[in-house]
C-alpha cells in the first residue's frame, strides 16, 4: 500500500510505502474500551469530609430518662439540638440526611477506584486499527469531516510542515490540499448546556515539533507527536476516523 507524499504547495513529490498498520481491520470495541480507560485512569478521585453534618451535640431524645424528652410531643423522633442554645434552634433536627445542615445519605467516597484496566496487546490493537481508520474515507466522513475535496488519505506531507511556525503559513497549506470546507466546519461553535462546544479538528502527526504546534494553536488543529499517538487522540470520543496530517517522517517511524 503506497500513499503520495505532497509539499507545501500541494504538489505530488513523492510517494511512499506506507506499513501494515494501515491495513488493520476496524475494531470500533476495542477502540471504545482504550479510550475510556484513558478518560478513566485521568480521573482525579474526590470526596467530602467525612465529619461533613456531624458536628453537632444533637442526639434522640426518645428515653424518658432525659429531662428535654420527645416522647408525647407532636414531633418527628430524630436527632435533636437542645441546652444552651438560642431558643430558636431548641429542637432543631440535626445530623440525619433530612435534616436542614445534615450529613448527606450516600456521598462521594475518596476511595472508590475509578481506574479501568486493560490489557496491553489489546491497547496496542486499539491503536494501530485507529491509525488504519484515519485512511478510510468512508469513516472520516461519517465522523462529519468535510474531506470531499481533499487529495488523498492518508495525507502524507514533506518534513518542511514540521517547521512552519505560522498560522499564516499552516492556514495556506491547508487550502491548497482541500481543506476549505474543513476549516470552516472547526470554526462553529454551539452552545450546549451554557458551554461552547466546539467540533474536534484535524489531527497533524509529526516526528518532531520545530513549531508546528504554535502555528496550529490559532486554527484549532492538535499536533501530537508519533510516539504519543495513543486511542484518546486517534479517536475523540471512542469514535474512530479522526482526519490526520502525517509528516513524511511520522510515517517511517510508525513502522517501527
Amino acid at each position: 500500500m503506497k500513499a503520495r507524499i505532497f509539499d507545501l504547495q500541494g504538489n505530488q513529490i513523492g510517494e511512499i510505502d506506507l506499513p501494515k498498520t494501515f491495513e488493520e481491520p476496524l475494531r470500533e470495541d476495542l477502540i471504545r474500551r482504550a479510550f475510556l480507560a484513558i478518560q478513566a485512569n485521568k480521573r482525579q478521585p474526590y470526596g467530602t469530609d467525612v465529619m461533613a453534618g456531624k458536628r453537632t451535640s444533637a442526639h434522640y431524645h426518645g428515653y424518658r430518662r432525659h429531662r428535654w424528652t420527645m416522647m408525647s410531643r407532636e414531633m418527628a423522633r430524630m436527632p435533636r439540638s437542645h441546652g444552651k442554645i438560642p431558643l430558636q434552634q431548641m429542637f432543631r433536627a440535626r445530623f440525619v440526611p433530612q435534616a436542614v445542615k445534615g450529613r448527606e445519605a450516600h456521598p462521594p467516597k475518596v476511595e472508590k477506584v475509578w481506574e479501568l484496566k486493560i490489557n496491553k496487546k489489546e491497547k496496542q490493537k486499539a491503536i494501530e486499527s485507529a491509525i488504519a481508520a484515519t485512511a478510510i474515507k468512508e469513516i472520516v466522513l461519517k465522523r462529519g469531516h468535510k474531506v470531499e475535496n481533499l487529495k488523498e488519505l492518508p495525507l502524507v506531507v514533506e518534513d518542511k510542515i514540521q517547521e512552519l511556525k505560522k498560522s499564516k503559513e499552516l492556514l495556506e497549506f491547508l487550502k491548497k490540499v482541500g481543506l476549505e470546507k474543513e476549516l470552516e466546519r472547526i470554526k462553529e461553535k454551539k452552545i450546549k448546556r451554557k458551554k461552547y462546544k466546539k467540533k474536534v479538528g484535524p489531527l497533524i502527526v509529526v516526528s518532531e515539533d520545530k513549531g508546528i504546534s504554535k502555528a496550529a494553536k490559532n486554527l484549532g488543529l492538535d499536533v501530537c507527536l508519533v510516539k504519543n499517538l495513543n486511542a484518546e487522540v486517534l479517536a475523540p470520543g471512542g469514535m474512530p476516523g479522526r482526519l490526520t496530517i502525517w509528516s513524511k517522517s511520522a510515517i517511517e517511524k510508525l513502522e517501527g
